[in-house]
C-alpha cells in the first residue's frame, strides 16, 4: 500500500461522509483506519488485529455507509455482528455520528430487552442490521429478517463472541447468509481460535496488524500492586479514590457479587456518584449508568468484563482492576477503556497471592512486566483470614498442578497408610471392659482359696 493518507478526502469519501466526520472532531484517520478504509472501499476480505481505542468502528463503519449510500429497498444489505449489548450500542452511535446526513436505515438488535420493538424497525425496512449473534438468529427464526440481499458482513471482537460461546451461532449466521458477500473481521487479539475461524470465514484476507497481537496502546500508564487479600484491596482503593488526578474511573470485578460489595462500599465511603453494571441489571438501568458515566455526571464505574468492551468513552483517566482477569486477553480489553483517541490514561492492577500466577500469564501475552509499587504507608494492610488465605494455598496448589501433573501441595490427597509390623498382625485378645474385670475377680478368687 502507499503511504497512509493524511486526511480522510483522501479517501474519496462522498460529501456528506466527509461533512459529517469533520464535525466528530476527526482531523486525520489513525493507523487501523489508514490501512483498513480503502481496502474495505475497494471489496477486499479483511482481517484486522488493532488495540482497543484506536478507532476500528470507524474503520469498517464509514466504507459501509460509503458503499450502501442510501435508502433503497426492505432487506438488509449489511450485517454487522459484535458479543455484547454495549459494543452494539457503540456501533449504533457511530452509524448515528457518521450517517447523520444520509437517509440510511439501521436496527440494533441485542439480548436482555423484549423482541417487539427490535421486530417493528426491521418490518419498517433497514439498510443496515447491527446485532448479537443470538438475537440475531432468534429474529431470523422467526421469519423475521430476509437475507439474501446482504452483501458486507462484519464480526468485530470475533474472539470475545468465542469466548462468550457464540461459536455455535456463528456458524449458523455463515450458513445462513450469501457465500458471494464481503466479510471484515477485527480483534484486538488474534488467539488460534480466531485464527481457525478466519481461514473458514475469509476469502484472501488482507491482514492489517497496526500493533503486535495483544499489546497495550502507549498513551496508557501500567502499575500492579501486590496485595495480601481482599479487605486490604478495599483499603487500597478507598485509598487510591481520595487523589484529585483519577476524575473518572472504570473498576472492573471478576464476578457480579464483588462488584455489588464494591459499589456498596465505594457509594458509602468515596467522594462523587458511583455506578454499577453487571449482567443481572436490567438493560435500561445499564444504558443510563453509561450515559451518565459518558457525560461525567458518574465518577465511578463498577463494572463486570461484560463492559470491558463496548465502552466508547474518551476521557476515562483510570482503570482500576479490582480482580485480575481469568481470560487474560480480557486484560487488553479492560486497560483499553483509557488512554483512548490519543489521550494519557492509567491502568492500576490489584494482584493477590493466587492471582500471581494469571497477571504472570497476562505480562507473558502483552510482552512486558508492569512495573510494580509499593502498598502506601496509609494504607492498613489487614492479616489474611485463615478461611481466605486457605483458599489461596488451594487454588496455588491447582496452578502449579496444572503446570505439573506430578506436583503434591498441601492439599494433595492423604497417602496411603503404612501397613503394618507383622507383630501388629497378631489377634490381640477381644472383650469389653466388664469382662476384663470379671476374669480379674476370678483371678482374685482362685488367689484366696490357695491361701486358705
Amino acid at each position: 500500500m502507499s503511504d497512509s493518507p493524511l486526511t480522510f478526502e483522501d479517501f474519496k469519501l462522498n460529501k456528506q461522509l466527509l461533512d459529517a466526520v469533520r464535525e466528530v472532531g476527526y482531523s486525520k484517520p489513525t493507523p487501523i483506519q489508514a490501512k483498513a478504509i480503502p481496502l474495505a472501499l475497494a471489496g477486499h476480505d479483511i482481517l484486522g488485529i488493532a488495540q482497543t481505542g484506536t478507532g476500528k468502528t470507524a474503520a469498517y463503519v464509514l466504507p459501509i455507509l460509503m458503499k450502501v449510500k442510501y435508502a433503497q429497498g426492505m432487506h438488509p444489505r449489511a450485517l454487522i455482528l459484535a458479543p455484547t449489548r454495549e459494543l452494539v450500542m457503540q456501533i449504533e452511535q457511530a452509524i448515528i455520528d457518521f450517517g447523520k446526513y444520509t437517509d440510511l436505515r439501521y436496527v440494533c438488535l441485542y439480548g436482555g430487552i423484549g423482541p417487539k420493538t427490535q421486530i417493528e424497525t426491521v418490518q419498517k425496512g433497514v439498510d443496515i442490521i447491527v446485532a448479537t449473534p443470538g438475537r440475531f438468529m432468534d429474529l431470523y427464526s422467526r421469519g423475521e429478517i430476509f437475507v439474501k440481499e446482504i452483501k458486507t458482513l462484519v464480526m468485530d471482537e470475533a474472539d470475545k463472541m468465542m469466548d462468550m460461546g457464540f461459536m455455535r451461532q456463528i456458524r449458523a449466521v455463515l450458513e445462513i447468509i450469501p457465500v458471494k458477500r464481503q466479510n471484515l473481521l477485527f480483534s484486538a487479539t488474534f488467539a488460534e481460535r480466531v485464527e481457525l475461524l478466519s481461514q473458514d470465514f475469509l476469502a484472501f484476507p488482507e491482514r492489517i496488524e497496526v500493533a503486535q497481537q495483544a499489546t497495550t496502546a502507549e498513551t496508557v500508564s501500567q502499575v500492579k500492586y501486590m496485595v495480601p487479600n481482599i479487605k486490604t484491596k478495599i483499603s487500597l482503593l478507598d485509598h487510591l479514590m481520595k487523589n484529585e488526578e483519577i476524575k473518572r474511573v472504570i473498576v472492573f470485578t471478576k464476578s457480579r457479587k464483588n462488584a455489588e460489595e464494591i459499589f456498596n462500599f465505594m457509594s458509602r465511603k468515596v467522594e462523587g456518584e458511583v455506578r454499577v453494571i453487571h449482567a443481572n441489571k436490567g438493560q435500561n438501568t445499564r444504558i443510563n449508568s453509561m450515559e451518565h458515566f459518558k457525560s461525567g455526571e458518574v465518577r465511578i464505574l463498577v463494572a463486570t468484563d461484560v463492559a470491558s468492551r463496548g465502552l466508547d468513552i474518551s476521557m476515562v483517566s483510570h482503570v482500576i482492576n479490582f480482580d485480575v482477569p481469568l481470560i487474560y486477553e480480557d486484560y487488553v480489553h479492560r486497560i483499553g477503556r483509557t488512554g483512548r483517541a490519543e489521550n494519557e490514561g492509567a491502568a492500576i492492577t490489584f494482584v493477590n497471592p493466587a492471582e500471581v500466577y494469571h497477571f504472570n500469564r497476562i505480562q507473558e501475552i502483552i510482552r512486558m512486566e508492569v512495573p510494580e509499587e509499593d502498598i502506601p504507608v496509609e494504607v492498613k494492610i489487614v492479616p489474611t483470614p485463615f478461611a481466605e488465605k486457605q483458599g489461596y494455598e488451594r487454588e496455588i496448589d491447582n496452578q502449579k498442578r496444572r503446570d505439573d501433573p506430578e506436583f503434591k501441595g498441601a492439599f494433595h490427597d492423604k497417602k496411603a497408610r503404612p501397613k503394618p509390623r507383622p507383630e501388629a498382625l497378631k489377634e490381640k485378645p477381644r472383650g469389653n471392659k466388664n469382662s476384663k474385670a470379671k476374669t480379674n475377680r476370678n483371678q482374685l478368687k482362685t488367689k484366696n482359696r490357695k491361701k486358705r
